[in-house]
């Protein structure tokens, strides 16, 4: 059978299809005797549950003056990708769920159009609760939480980061780089270099600049691409 239908049959079912229907020359028997995952063995929700109440004991990522509390990352543990915002907006401190808003439906949207789920991937930010007026975190700010980003990213041990916007991959690389520029470029992960960093723009980006849409749905389905050949 073609190794890379095996590839991307492997890469779907690591992001969730517990179910495959093949239709062609081989059967579906055939299918399930080349392909063998092993069954997880670390339980990865429990861990990164024990990490968000660390971070909520020891308070040494910051929390805004007016923030009702952390947002903590959600999503698929043992996703191949994890993407990784700026920081909470209001309505994501409201519900206490990273990218609810208008930015995180239109990221929803992109999601579904190239066959991916919200539900099938992970999602956080570099800090875990809302700056005031959604201004961007100082270096200082992010540096206090970037210890459990950095954990998170260890728990789930992604193929590929995709950093949303240039202040994520700032807080991942510990570069300011523009996105403009470097969209679209493939970065080491510096903390494990068998995982690579993907810029792209932040949804809110596009939605402020229409045009950008085009290039940030081609970037989505360069991700899907990437996830089935990493």
């Amino acid at each position: 059978m073609d190794t890379r239908f095996i590839s991307t049959l492997k890469a779907l079912m690591e992001i969730g299809f517990s179910e495959l229907y093949v239709i062609g020359s081989s059967t579906t028997e055939e299918v399930s005797q080349e392909i063998t995952l092993e069954k997880p063995t670390l339980d990865k929700r429990k861990m990164l549950e024990e990490l968000y109440r660390k971070l909520e004991e020891e308070r040494k990522c910051v929390l805004y003056e007016g923030a009702s509390g952390y947002v903590f990352g959600e999503g698929n543990p043992y996703s191949p990708v994890v993407f990784v915002g700026e920081a909470p907006g209001e309505e994501e401190d409201q519900q206490k769920r990273p990218f609810v808003g208008r930015a995180g439906r239109y990221l929803n949207q992109k999601l579904e159009e190239v066959g991916l789920k919200r539900e099938e991937v992970y999602i956080t930010n570099v800090v875990k609760s809302r700056p005031p007026g959604n201004r961007k975190p100082s270096a200082k700010e992010m540096q206090s939480c970037l210890p459990y980003l950095r954990k998170e990213i260890d728990i789930i041990k992604p193929k590929l980061i995709v950093c949303l916007g240039s202040t994520a991959l700032e807080g991942i690389l510990g570069k300011n780089l523009p996105v403009t520029k470097y969209r679209g470029q493939l970065f080491d992960y510096p903390y494990d270099r068998s995982i690579k960093v993907f810029l792209t723009y932040h949804p809110a980006y596009v939605l402020r600049n229409p045009y950008s849409d085009k290039e940030f749905t081609e970037d989505m389905r360069r991700i899907v691409n990437l996830l089935s050949s990493l």
